[in-house]
């Protein structure tokens, strides 16, 4: 190429450089959302890698065939009383009904934070009687024509829209986004807490209920075990101290019993506070016995199981997620802003000229600010949440360790809970066997009536210590299925969610 042509090409170029110069407000105002639409600063969130959470269960577990669905686990159980206290419970409990009504606020200021994304627009229109001074900077009072009293009617619209440049709406909105699914997780962890404390204080009034029977069973046979030892005393038989002996044994019975009513009348109260009544509306409960569950090993699955279905986990790894985004909101505000104002009307001095074309009016502003010097305090606030992020990243890990050392604890509690309740059983029916021998005996005139009162005795505290662990290995096993996650309907794993599948639920707490 000559330098003639180079001389030549030059011309060419200009009309292209005066076109750029010439590019219309509209075209910026597109330019520029388009770069919004591409720049957003800030960490991306990306989900935490997981717990060393993969390894097997402590102790040797029962393996379910399929995944076990614990959303309803008390319905495997068998107890209409418990599922009646359950529902009415999911519907009306209080604790439940402000969860809801926390989801419903962080929805609402979730919403707030998308409407700051949308152009503001007000409209109104005035009427606005004046006089000017006729002494004043502007004189009126020498201008033909110009009355010092006006009526000015104005009618219009005025606009304004801050374009998201470098992001930090669609950070907020990630973060209210992330807020929300947390405030649904933790409503889910309120209704897992309450079924459990349901199941609680039932399986609590159905245990001391048996045990309140095998007590006042067992009064009785040293009710007559006294009487007993009285006539030998009257005989010459006994002495004063088998006497005392026989009513030393049934009045520490007695002392029993006031203690096991009174366990037994707290947890019918609890329940009535639990199900959002009055404490004393489940109280006919105690005059009823219902039939114990059947209690057995529990099948839960592979470890990791636990992670999927905890709701504190979930709301954990959810507010790792907003942290993260609220450091791209702060980082925002080291670049600069743009936003653009319209506004339009009419603005006449008499009503019949208001609207006509020649009294409009219109204006457009854009407007760039750049913050370029605060003190540090922008850097400061980025610091801080990047401080709230590393928080709440240990605070997920600290969940998902707390999950597990629940799961094994529960798991642990249960297993010798069940093993308690089985070697009970042997004594019992150990003692049930003698009982029966000593019966027959008796009726064969082999022994005496105070030593067959003496294995009714035994038979009856068997009882009592088998019904205390039947109570305690129930008691265990909701707090298992508590441990497990269980009680919520767990959503399903997607390849958009947390590392261990976690996928929040919307309007997930029933109301």
């Amino acid at each position: 190429m000559t330098s003639t042509d180079r001389i030549e090409a030059i011309p060419a170029q200009a009309p292209r450089v005066r076109a750029r110069r010439r590019l219309s407000p509209a075209l910026l105002v597109l330019g520029s959302a388009l770069l919004g639409a591409c720049a957003a600063v800030g960490p991306d969130y990306h989900a935490p890698p997981p717990v060393a959470s993969d390894g097997d269960w402590s102790q040797p577990v029962v393996v379910a065939a399929a995944p076990t669905d614990l959303a309803r686990w008390w319905s495997t159980l068998g107890d209409p009383v418990l599922e009646r206290l359950i529902d009415t419970a999911l519907a009306q409990n209080l604790d439940l009904r402000q969860a809801a009504a926390r989801i419903d606020e962080a929805r609402a200021l979730r919403d707030r934070v998308a409407g700051e994304q949308a152009p503001v627009a007000t409209t109104g229109a005035s009427v606005n009687r004046r006089r000017q001074s006729e002494n004043g900077p502007l004189p009126i009072g020498t201008i033909p024509g110009l009355d010092a009293t006006q009526t000015i009617y104005d009618a219009g619209f005025d606009a304004a829209w801050e374009i998201d440049l470098f992001g930090a709406n669609r950070r907020a909105l990630e973060s209210a986004d992330a807020r929300v699914q947390a405030t649904e997780a933790d409503a889910q962890g309120v209704r897992m807490r309450i079924v459990a404390e349901v199941a609680r204080a039932w399986f609590t009034a159905v245990g001391t209920a048996y045990e309140l029977r095998a007590q006042q069973a067992m009064l009785v046979t040293l009710q007559q075990t006294l009487e007993l030892v009285r006539k030998r005393l009257e005989a010459g038989d006994a002495s004063v101290a088998d006497v005392d002996a026989a009513y030393g044994q049934w009045a520490a019975a007695s002392a029993a019993v006031p203690d096991i009513q009174a366990r037994q009348r707290a947890a019918v109260l609890g329940l009535g506070v639990l199900l959002g009544e009055p404490p004393e509306r489940e109280l006919s409960l105690l005059e009823t016995v219902p039939e114990s569950i059947t209690l057995r090993a529990l099948p839960v699955g592979e470890r990791v199981e636990v992670l999927r279905r905890r709701p504190d986990v979930l709301a954990a790894e959810r507010r790792l997620a907003a942290t993260t985004a609220d450091i791209g909101v702060a980082t925002a505000e080291l670049f600069p802003k743009l936003s653009i104002g319209v506004g339009g009307g009419f603005q006449a001095l008499d009503t019949g000229r208001w609207f006509d074309s020649a009294s409009t009016r219109f204006s457009i502003m854009p407007l760039v600010s750049w913050r370029l010097f605060d003190g540090g305090r922008v850097r400061a606030e980025i610091r801080a949440r990047e401080a709230a992020e590393r928080q709440a990243a240990l605070a997920y890990v600290q969940a998902v360790l707390a999950a597990l050392g629940d799961a094994e604890r529960a798991l642990g509690d249960y297993h010798a809970g069940l093993d308690t309740l089985l070697r009970r059983a042997v004594a019992l029916d150990a003692n049930r066997r003698s009982h029966e021998h000593a019966r027959a005996r008796y009726a064969a005139g082999d022994i005496a009536l105070v030593e067959l009162l003496a294995a009714e005795r035994l038979l009856h505290e068997a009882e009592s210590s088998s019904i205390r662990a039947h109570t305690t290995a129930a008691v265990q096993l909701v707090a298992l299925y508590k441990a497990l996650g269980g009680g919520w309907e767990a959503p399903a794993a997607t390849s958009s969610g947390p590392s261990h599948g976690f996928v929040a639920q919307s309007g997930a707490i029933d109301r």
